[in-house]
């Protein structure tokens, strides 16, 4: 009896503890199915929101399909075609573009310096080589570099821009980066502050290069967008930059001003008469300048020609060279060269605060350094082969055969283009790509709706899953409401892109008659 009294005793107690143990495992305390954990810390909710508001269209959905369709070839799944192109990014040796033999001489000296005994050689390659590998620690291109990028390189950097513009630039004024997208953010982070209204907005042209809208949605800063003209092949014009100013001051402070030239996805080049205008702008309004000019080797366009900013504004004197501040970029990955794996790039920064390149140089010592491979290559970039040395003439013929073939596709594509009715290409003036407008039906629009896909986004898929040629619909990048547009790379291979266009045209063609 005296047992079973106790036993009844601790019933009570034993019903509390079974509950205990049904809330411990919904909880996820010990006990339960997560251990001591609970929740996991970092779920959708819980995580940073800014970051759920970037958006990068050049790798966005359609690049995801596009490579499972390639899985799906792979495996043998019967297709409507029997390989996908992917004419989204401007990856131009992805594309078939050789790299030029002297960059990646120099390189393999630098990385593998038992080649310099190598007499199949040049000695004008081996000499970079023994000079770069000098100015790296330990002779090693395995070794870190200085954060802002190693100094000869710099310096480099400084003669070449000083070659180019014919004004004086300087080394500590130049900082090297993982490709020039990693500078934008770098810049980018030093100038967003503020709250509310007083939170720094930045104007970007649309159509845009997402780097920028995806750079602004991650540090949460204000997008602000001006306009570019499309009826005047994509022109900036100095009214619409007013137009986009005011309406920005009404929900942000505007401080920043973002230029792309050549243009990226317009392929436009910028007149000097232009550029002036700008500059002018943003003294007149107090606004920091963003010059990205990663495309200045790619002019096509009979009459375009590449004017920096940096030697504008010198050339433009007092007030203006003394007081407007600006950062330029460029890269390794465009141009002649391709280099996109080895991110390689720079930022010149002009009338910068002293104090503020301080701070620069602090954000760029938490990453270290840029890859010091990439930096090599940027110097021979910067520096390369001269009249009279072993290579010069090589290196010459292999960056005009480079740069002839793009100028001839770009004439190419829009000569195609404009053929097919209901497509409308402006001339490729500079940069990698074609950015053309095309109409689409009402059928075509209320088909996307229901799908819940932008219209444009809705004939890329239908291009991709019956031709296997991927490009970027242009709400990727911006565009006035009511046009749709995809952005395309003209790097694939003459022949090949002959055909890509004409399989794209056709296709159009046929979507039109489809939903009209």
């Amino acid at each position: 009896m005296r047992a079973l009294r106790a036993l009844r005793a601790l019933r009570p107690r034993r019903l509390l503890a079974m509950a205990a143990a049904a809330a411990a495992a919904e909880l996820g305390a010990p006990g339960g199915p997560r251990g001591s954990r609970g929740a996991p810390v970092l779920t959708l909710e819980t995580m940073n929101p800014a970051i759920r508001r970037v958006e990068y269209a050049v790798r966005g959905p359609i690049v995801t399909r596009a490579l499972e369709l390639e899985q799906e070839l792979r495996k043998g799944v019967p297709k409507p075609f029997t390989e996908v192109i992917k004419a989204n990014i401007g990856d131009a040796q992805a594309m078939g573009q050789k790299p030029i033999t002297f960059l990646r001489q120099v390189t393999a000296l630098c990385l593998c310096p038992e080649l310099l005994q190598d007499p199949n050689l040049p000695s004008d390659a081996k000499e970079r080589a023994r000079r770069l590998l000098a100015a790296c620690g330990g002779q090693s291109a395995g070794s870190y570099s200085a954060s802002p990028g190693i100094d000869l390189v710099r310096e480099d950097v400084a003669r070449y821009i000083q070659r180019r513009d014919g004004v004086p630039a300087r080394a500590q004024d130049i900082f090297l980066s993982t490709g020039a997208s990693d500078a934008i953010v770098s810049i980018l982070k030093l100038l967003v502050s503020g709250s509310g209204s007083s939170r720094t907005g930045v104007l970007i042209p649309i159509p845009q290069y997402p780097l920028y809208s995806a750079a602004l949605a991650e540090l949460d800063a204000v997008q602000v967008n001006y306009y570019l003209a499309e009826e005047r092949c994509w022109a900036l014009d100095v009214a619409e930059l007013r137009r986009a100013l005011a309406e920005g001051r009404k929900r942000c402070c505007p401080r920043v001003l973002c230029i792309i030239n050549p243009g990226n996805p317009t392929g436009q080049v910028q007149s000097r008469e232009c550029i002036e205008d700008v500059i002018k702008f943003a003294y007149e309004e107090k606004l920091f300048l963003m010059a990205d000019e990663v495309y200045q080797d790619n002019i096509y366009a009979q009459g375009s020609a590449f004017h920096s900013f940096k030697k504008v504004l010198a050339e433009m004197g007092p007030p203006y060279s003394e007081v407007v501040e600006l950062a330029s970029f460029h890269s390794i990955s465009k141009g002649f060269m391709g280099e996109c794996g080895l991110r390689s790039g720079y930022v010149e920064v002009v009338n910068m605060d002293p104090e503020v390149k301080m701070q620069l140089s602090k954000l760029v010592s938490v990453r270290l350094c840029p890859p010091v491979p990439g930096q090599m290559v940027l110097d021979v970039v910067m520096d390369p082969p001269k009249p009279g040395e072993p290579s010069y003439e090589r290196f010459q013929a292999e960056k005009e055969a480079v740069l002839n073939s793009l100028a001839e596709k770009a004439r190419l594509t829009q000569e195609i283009f404009n053929r097919t009715p209901g497509i409308h290409c402006n001339p490729v003036q500079g940069a990698m790509y074609s950015f053309p407008r095309i109409d689409l039906p009402a059928r075509a629009l209320a088909a996307a709706k229901e799908k819940n896909q932008a219209p444009d986004m809705f004939f890329c898929m239908r291009l991709l899953e019956e031709t296997g040629i991927c490009v970027v619909p242009g709400s990727g990048f911006g565009q006035r409401e009511g046009t749709f547009h995809f952005r395309m790379t003209i790097l694939p291979p003459t022949e090949k892109l002959k055909i890509l266009l004409e399989k794209l045209s056709a296709f159009y063609t046929k979507f039109v008659k489809e939903f009209s």
